[in-house]
């Protein structure tokens, strides 16, 4: 990637290269933020709110409890099993403070997925939201698991109203399953505890790991991507050199609906909106629609991020269309493309632009940005990071030319350290210090780069190639159609066929309107063969479709 088509499309004010040694540790940033912005709020959570002062407080309470109490050392593994609530960045902090390793984990995983990732990453401890204790339960003794602290979902919330959360929660909506985990020591304890005792600071180096990311991959058992602190800080910066024009310090109000522990969201809202001084609204449950536009509707708010499913899901909900945007300057979507129809109406309703990024776990997570001054929705994803290098390769190799399909290949400070005991399949994916993401991209005459879809999503009728994400945006034109993903079933005539997947908007929407809206807009070998309607579409923690399970379901109907 030349500097040249940088310096033709790139934003004023917008650095071409940042400083990936700014910071020598995420300790050192986190520790220069709350001191600059101790009086501010930090988070905020079901109307609760602590203040960066009390952040960082309850951050060191917590690494002392850890140290002293436990006897944890530099370099251990400290698992978080959490949604979004106040006890999230605490021990997130509270762990990197005394040079811990974070791993973060789903909390909806399922006993065997935890039981991998646990083993997997050599964890040490955990902390877990009480719902999904009794996952942990199931299988703690196959683990090295040795210590376990346990919280409910208002346990930060105080007074009556934490206690009325917790009541509600386990004994009237029954959402925690019995347990029993011997040694379990409650949250609250550890944070009264840990401030009794002295903390010991710890040094870091920029290449020691900050986080182990879980991520699914498309063959096999998850692989732990190994982020050093340096790496987290690089892509910090990388985020900050795009908003610093548009963001002020004190002033910003971040949406955070995405779970934290998820790399999208522990960068670009987590760690970016700290360096500002800003609040972070903690949604707990973003799939409670008209409870998410409820707790909108509290603030004047000035950034959001999500997922298109996300920005979809909450453009169709009543009430969304009333809320204050006078304040919202920043509308980011990311973790799967951004649909042209979701991204108009967004704009519609809330007068902002929904500007597309692209990432992946392996970079902390962000490649790409669309440009913040972008004047139209125009499809891509934007521009490289600052820093940041890519080229777009051929099957043979060879860099491909503009508007040319090619494999996007990723090089820059962001670049993860490799997969955690897995030197095979790091050496698959990074060759000469390039990262192989795996997707197709074209880029064109100005320096924007549009994702095609990913290899192993790729649809092959008749040898024309045919991507599903094209497929995906023609069907949400359709008025009828809420979401849809198309994948690739065998063909005897064709090699492969066109199945589409479609969740309805409107309960009228029949296969033949379905398929004349296909007509009038695809190519006809791109036209769908099967259009399926169901309920509800499979999707990962973060709303993101996931085409696979739609491909075992298919697989498991041959089968039968």
């Amino acid at each position: 990637m030349e500097k040249v088509w940088l310096e033709k499309s790139y934003p004023p004010g917008v650095p071409y290269e940042i400083d990936p040694d700014k910071f020598s540790s995420l300790v050192e940033m986190f520790e220069t933020y709350t001191k600059q912005y101790a009086g501010n709020t930090s988070f905020i959570n079901m109307g609760a709110s602590i203040t960066y002062q009390q952040l960082a407080d309850q951050a060191q309470a917590f690494a002392a409890f850890l140290q002293k109490e436990w006897g944890f050392k530099p370099g251990d593994k400290f698992a978080i099993m959490m949604p979004n609530v106040l006890q999230y960045p605490v021990a997130l902090f509270g762990a990197l403070l005394a040079g811990l390793t974070v791993v973060n984990v789903n909390p909806l995983y399922t006993a065997r997925e935890l039981e991998h990732l646990l083993i997997d990453s050599d964890a040490k401890g955990i902390l877990i939201i009480e719902n999904f204790a009794h996952t942990l339960a199931s299988i703690k003794n196959k683990t090295n698991v040795e210590h376990v602290i346990v919280t409910g979902l208002g346990d930060r919330l105080g007074g009556v109203k934490g206690l009325m959360v917790n009541t509600v929660v386990k004994h009237i909506k029954k959402m925690v399953p019995k347990y029993h985990i011997e040694h379990a020591v409650k949250f609250n304890q550890v944070i009264a505890k840990g401030a009794t005792l002295p903390f010991n600071n710890v040094e870091i180096t920029p290449e020691d790991l900050a986080f182990l990311q879980y991520t699914g991959g498309t063959t096999g058992p998850s692989k732990g991507v190994m982020l050093t602190h340096r790496n987290m800080i690089a892509n910090l910066e990388q985020s900050k050199a795009m908003t610093n024009p548009v963001f002020e310090a004190n002033e910003e109000i971040m949406v955070t609906a995405l779970p934290l522990y998820h790399i999208f969201a522990l960068n670009s809202n987590c760690l970016c909106f700290i360096a500002y001084g800003g609040k972070n609204v903690l949604i707990t449950n973003p799939r409670d629609m008209p409870g998410f536009v409820k707790e909108l509707g509290k603030y004047r708010f000035t950034a959001i991020t999500g997922v298109n499913t996300l920005f979809n899901g909450l453009v169709h909900t009543p009430g969304f269309e009333k809320l204050d945007f006078s304040g919202l300057k920043v509308s980011l979507g990311g973790g799967m493309a951004v649909q042209r129809p979701v991204a108009e109406k967004w704009e519609k309703i809330t007068g902002i632009r929904l500007l597309e990024g692209y990432g992946l776990t392996e970079c902390c997570p962000m490649v790409t940005i669309s440009p913040y001054d972008q004047k139209e929705f125009n499809g891509s994803i934007g521009l490289p990071a600052a820093s940041t290098e890519i080229r777009l390769v051929n099957d043979d190799g060879k860099d491909v030319g503009l508007n040319e399909p090619g494999e996007l290949w990723v090089k820059g400070p962001q670049v993860m350290k490799g997969y955690l005991n897995r030197p095979d399949a790091t050496a698959e994916t990074i060759e000469d210090g390039w990262l192989k993401t795996g997707d197709i991209a074209t880029m064109d005459e100005d320096g924007y780069f549009r994702i095609v879809d990913r290899k192993k999503d790729m649809i092959i009728v008749s040898g024309f190639n045919v991507y599903p994400n094209e497929i995906e945006e023609v069907m949400a034109m359709h008025s009828g159609v809420l979401e849809a993903a198309a994948i690739g079933i065998a063909c005897e005539a064709t090699g492969e066929k066109i199945r589409v997947y479609i969740v309805k908007s409107d309960s009228a929407l029949t296969q033949d309107q379905v398929l004349s809206h296909a007509r009038e807009n695809l190519t006809k070998y791109k036209v769908p063969k099967e259009i399926v309607f169901i309920d509800e579409m499979p999707k990962s923690n973060v709303g993101k479709i996931l085409r696979k399970e739609l491909r075992a379901l298919a697989a498991e109907k041959v089968a039968a």
